[in-house]
């Protein structure tokens, strides 16, 4: 089976690796990107089966990220899984309104159960 690609866009170095590495680990194929700018432009042209998309990020932000990568055709069927420190109700309407397939909170999710939402998406069972 190849390998899935994933597209992690998260500015904080420590957790980006480690989910690198956990997912690389798990049998992923991984992308980064430590801003929205880079992020958009990576999902563009490499077409990841799926996106992590943290929400505060420098240049653009994950809404502004995730609004451009569901307005293109050769993207809008990408999952976009937010991950992020926002827990506020506003923000995850928000989120899901423009097309986040899933909403998690980074305090409440540890990496193995990241994986696993990740491959229920990806039907991975």
């Amino acid at each position: 089976m190849k390998k899935k690609k994933l597209l992690i866009i998260e500015d904080d170095a420590v957790l980006k690796n480690s989910l690198e590495e956990f997912l690389i680990a798990e049998g992923f194929e991984v992308s980064t990107a430590p801003d929205g700018e880079v992020g958009v432009q990576k999902a563009f042209t490499e077409k990841p089966a799926l996106i992590l998309l943290d929400i505060v990020l420098p240049k653009k932000d994950g809404y502004e990220v995730l609004s451009e990568i569901k307005a293109n055709p050769e993207t809008d069927h990408i999952p976009v899984i937010l991950l992020t420190n926002l827990s506020s109700l506003a923000d995850v309407e928000k989120a899901l309104a423009l097309g986040a397939t899933t909403y998690l909170v980074k305090a409440d999710y540890r990496l193995d159960e990241i994986t696993q939402k990740i491959k229920e998406i990806l039907n991975l069972k």
